[in-house]
């Protein structure tokens, strides 16, 4: 299937690894030229560098999503190296822990809907205007299966993720007529640098190998997964790409689970 994604700009948050990185090199592999932004430098160039070592377009700017300033710069980085931004994923994000209701302070709650959600109202503030005179646009956000079915704990991460897929949908309405779809994609548990570390950090302190680790953390917090196993950044990456495309053009207002069939509803 051709996507015809040659030549696209395309912005991408929290690229330095995991679920970005691959968001990254999947543009790249379809020949877009992709701007990615992260808060560790060393690891996103050293991500970037790895892209374009295979023939991909890559700039890296070094920034945190959650500061004004620098979200303009990510802008104007992009716009003054491709000349414009027509794809925009939100993919930056993240949780603190497992904590439970109680122990969640109400600065947790700040911060996790500062990077969750806010950091994606400001940055597609800024990004909407390109998008808008050009008459096309595609913004991805990523989400989590926790936004549609949250876990006992987190729920400052889960109420974040809710809000993120309700704001795309409103979006979606918005600007439908300017040629811009919006959609979310909600990954499942998947396999990333953060989890495979968390499983090492477990096994060394239990005592038990890294396998046994992960297949204690999914039969205790992901028992719904009908695949029996993580999913791969590169299967996530798979679908923004796809939503991105020409292909997708009939698709907006959605929230696209890749999940291995976690989420019980329909």
């Amino acid at each position: 299937m051709n996507l015809n994604l040659t030549g696209k700009s395309v912005l991408v948050t929290g690229a330095s690894k995991g679920i970005g990185r691959a968001i990254a090199g999947a543009f790249a592999a379809e020949g877009a030229q992709v701007a990615m932004t992260a808060r560790g430098a060393a690891e996103l160039n050293r991500a970037a560098e790895e892209i374009r070592g295979t023939g991909g377009k890559t700039l890296a700017i070094a920034a945190d999503v959650t500061k004004d300033a620098d979200l303009k710069r990510i802008v104007d980085e992009t716009v003054a190296r491709f000349g414009t931004i027509e794809v925009l994923v939100n993919n930056a994000g993240g949780a603190k822990g497992f904590n439970a209701f109680e122990q969640s302070s109400d600065q947790e709650w700040l911060e996790t809907f500062d990077l969750n959600l806010f950091s994606v109202v400001r940055l597609t503030r800024m990004v909407l205007p390109l998008m808008r005179k050009q008459k096309w646009g595609r913004i991805i956000n990523i989400s989590s299966e926790s936004g549609t079915q949250p876990d006992a704990q987190m729920a400052p991460y889960n109420a974040s993720k809710a809000a993120l897929n309700s704001l795309t949908k409103s979006l979606s309405k918005a600007v439908a007529l300017d040629g811009i779809l919006v959609n979310t994609v909600s990954p499942a548990f998947i396999e990333t640098p953060l989890i495979l570390n968390a499983m090492e950090t477990q096994a060394k302190a239990r005592g038990i190998t890294p396998e046994e680790a992960l297949k204690g953390f999914m039969t205790t917090f992901r028992p719904h997964i009908e695949l029996k196993r993580p999913g791969r950044p590169e299967e996530v990456a798979a679908m923004v790409v796809f939503l991105a495309s020409e292909q997708a053009s009939f698709i907006t207002g959605s929230n696209l689970r890749v999940d291995g069939g976690s989420v019980a509803s329909v």
